[in-house]
């Protein structure tokens, strides 16, 4: 779970390079290249029929996951084109504030109850961003949807059957055809991508070809991991983990990058990192309540046995 974290949180060094391509483009190849992988490995594995299997068993199957394809999609868009714009400070803000706003659509969507902690946490998160969105004269947009698409991608994952690796090849296949279409648009009829640049570098400079074509090693790679690790920690832990992801971001806008850090976000952050402590205190809590009924539970066992 660690090693995920930190190529997702890494994974600004390797696209930044790549800041002089539209992000359209750049998310296509990423989508396309990512599909690629996961129907090599499911080949591999003799599963790939599951993929088509899941899809075509029921309406409901098929439209959670077009649902979940677009809340990523718009997720890995809004991620590319926030490091490829000198945002990734922005973008970082969008994941520590996701466990937050997952609480809020939890609450909304599913009336889950808010704990007394959690309240505070949210509260305090949203004072947080009221300072930013005051101090710099607009709302933080990127972060907000970056944390609004993950959320509801998260909880849009709670309801599906398949496995991980499965689902998320679902999801890439789904949105391939447009990322296809953008491509052959960009390579045959000069369509322009976003900021005015007209696309078409892949097969024409080498380095760009090889690079798209990483980014799907790079996606698969930490999906992978994230999987096997989903399956044999408590999903409270997975959360706690994935803070590695946002703060090396920010340690790479800051540091490497040198995006700008104005008093404002002197003055969110830390409002906000204290959120993420009260709320993270109170996971802690909840994961260390389960293990010990489950610690519980084998001892019971064993002993009746």
């Amino acid at each position: 779970m660690a090693a995920a974290s930190m190529i997702w949180g890494l994974s600004p060094l390797f696209y930044k390079p790549l800041e002089h391509v539209p992000p359209g483009e750049v998310l296509s190849h990423r989508v396309v290249w990512s599909f690629v992988i996961f129907a090599l490995v499911l080949a591999v594995q003799g599963r790939f029929r599951l993929v088509f299997a899941s899809l075509t068993g029921s309406r409901k199957t098929f439209a959670l996951a077009a649902v979940a394809a677009l809340m990523i999609a718009v997720n890995w868009f809004f991620w590319i084109y926030a490091v490829l714009t000198e945002r990734t400070t922005d973008a970082s803000l969008g994941y520590f504030i996701f466990p937050l706003v997952a609480v809020l659509i939890g609450a909304a969507v599913f009336r889950e109850q808010f704990t007394p902690i959690q309240k505070a946490a949210v509260a305090i998160a949203a004072a947080g961003v009221l300072v930013l969105t005051v101090g710099l004269g607009t709302a933080p947009w990127i972060s907000i949807i970056l944390a609004a698409s993950f959320a509801a991608y998260g909880y849009l994952k709670k309801n599906t059957s398949e496995s991980p690796i499965v689902s998320v090849a679902n999801e890439t296949l789904i949105i391939s055809p447009f990322a296809l279409g953008w491509l052959i648009g960009v390579h045959f009829f000069d369509l322009a991508g976003i900021g005015g640049q007209t696309g078409g570098y892949f097969g024409a400079r080498m380095f760009e070809t090889v690079m798209f074509a990483l980014s799907g090693v790079v996606t698969t790679s930490s999906l992978f991991l994230m999987a096997y690790a989903s399956q044999r920690i408590l999903y409270a832990e997975v959360g706690l983990i994935q803070y590695v992801n946002p703060t090396l971001q920010f340690l790479a806008a800051i540091l490497v990058f040198g995006e700008p850090f104005t008093v404002w976000h002197g003055m969110a952050f830390p409002a906000i990192w204290v959120a993420l402590l009260l709320f993270s205190a109170s996971t802690l809590g909840y994961a260390g309540f389960s293990r010990k009924l489950s610690i519980n539970a084998d001892t019971e066992s064993t002993t009746t046995k």
